[in-house]
C-alpha cells in the first residue's frame, strides 16, 4: 500500500520510477503488482493527515505540539525506499516546495525530512527559532546518524523531528539552555545503548519561505573523544550565544530586491561622482579567503528570484 499517497491518488512520476526500481530488484514483478493495488477498488481508505492550521491567539508550545503530531501521523518510513530526495545544498526556497509536496503526498518520511516539514511548518511562527542539529553515534560496532529541528522559544529549548524511538525526536520546548537539551537526547541514546560520539549544530533558519540562501547545517562540530564534558558544555553554550548575537544584530544575506535597489545609481548621484566600479564583494582585504568553490553554491536551476 506505500505505493500510493494516503488519498489513493498517484504520486509524482519521480517518484514513482524511484519506487519501481526499488520494488523491481527485490519483487520481478513489481509495477504490475503496484498497478493493481491502484487499480483495487475494495481498499480501505487510509486517512490522510491535516496539516495544522492556527489561530492567531493559539500559543507557540501548542502549536509545536499539533506540528509535531501532523509529523507522527504521517509516521516513520520503515519501507527502504527513500520517497523524496533532499538535497543540503539546495536553497531553501526548493526546500519549502518539497515540503509542500511532502504534505499534498501525505507518504512516510524519514529524520532529514521531518526536518524540513518542521521548517515549513513553523515559517509562520517568526518568534521561534529553528536550527538544525545533528547527532552521530556508536552501537555494536556500526555507526548511526540521526537530525532534530532544535526550537528556541523564550529562552527555552527543544527539538521536533521523527524517529523510530519516541525519546528521539519531540521535545518540548522546557530546557533553559542549550546544553540541557543536548544532554537530554545524550542520556535517551545512553538507554537505547548508543554511544554518543559527535554533534553538528546549524545556524538559524530563515523564515522567508522564498529565500535563495542555504541552510547552515554545521556551524559547530563538536567530537565528545576530544572534548572534556565541561569544554562539551561551553562549546554549545558558545553556539547559543552565537545564534543570539546573529538574530540580534539582524545578520544575513540582504534580500535580492535590496540589491538591485543599491546597483541602480540615480542621474544625480552620478553627475556628482561617477559609479564605482569595485562593488563591495569585489573588494577583499589581503589574507582572506578565496570566495568559495562553484560546487559549494546553491542549487537556483528551476528557480526565480521573487522581487
Amino acid at each position: 500500500p506505500f505505493f500510493v499517497n494516503r488519498g489513493g491518488l498517484p504520486v509524482d512520476e519521480p517518484t514513482w520510477e524511484r519506487m519501481w526500481r526499488h520494488v523491481g530488484r527485490i519483487h520481478p514483478e513489481g509495477e504490475r503488482v503496484a498497478q493493481r493495488i491502484r487499480g483495487a477498488a475494495d481498499l480501505p481508505k487510509i486517512p490522510i493527515p491535516s496539516v495544522p492550521v492556527f489561530q492567531p491567539s493559539t500559543p507557540i508550545p501548542e502549536r509545536l505540539e499539533a506540528v509535531q503530531r501532523y509529523i507522527r501521523e504521517l509516521q516513520y518510513n520503515h519501507t527502504g525506499t527513500q520517497f523524496f530526495e533532499i538535497k543540503k545544498s539546495r536553497p531553501l526556497t526548493g526546500l519549502m516546495d518539497l515540503a509542500k509536496e511532502m504534505t499534498k503526498e501525505a507518504l512516510p518520511i524519514k529524520c532529514l525530512e521531518a526536518v524540513i516539514l518542521g521548517i515549513y511548518l513553523t515559517n509562520n511562527m517568526t518568534t521561534l527559532d529553528r536550527f538544525p542539529i545533528s547527532f552521530k553515534t556508536h552501537f555494536s560496532g556500526n555507526y548511526f546518524r540521526h537530525i532534530v529541528l532544535g526550537v528556541n522559544f523564550g529562552g527555552r529549548y527543544g527539538a521536533l523531528g521523527i524517529s523510530r524511538r519516541e525519546e528521539l525526536m519531540y521535545k518540548a520546548p522546557v530546557f533553559r539552555t542549550l546544553s540541557e537539551l543536548i544532554f537530554d537526547f545524550e542520556e535517551a541514546y545512553r538507554r537505547c545503548w548508543h554511544t554518543l560520539k559527535k554533534v553538528k549544530l546549524g545556524h538559524c533558519v530563515s523564515h522567508d519561505p522564498h529565500s535563495v540562501e542555504q541552510i547552515e547545517w554545521k556551524r559547530s562540530v563538536l567530537d565528545l573523544d576530544k572534548l572534556t564534558r565541561e569544554d562539551f558544555r561551553k562549546e554549545l553554550e558558545r553556539h547559543a550565544r552565537d545564534m543570539r548575537l546573529k538574530i540580534g544584530k539582524g545578520t544575513g544575506p540582504p534580500s535580492p530586491t535590496k540589491d538591485r535597489k543599491k546597483d541602480v545609481s540615480s542621474p544625480q548621484r552620478g553627475q556628482a561622482s561617477p559609479h564605482r566600479r569595485n562593488s563591495r564583494g569585489d573588494r577583499r582585504p589581503s589574507g582572506e579567503k578565496k570566495p568559495a568553490d562553484s560546487k559549494a553554491m546553491p542549487d537556483l536551476n528551476g528557480y526565480q528570484i521573487r522581487v
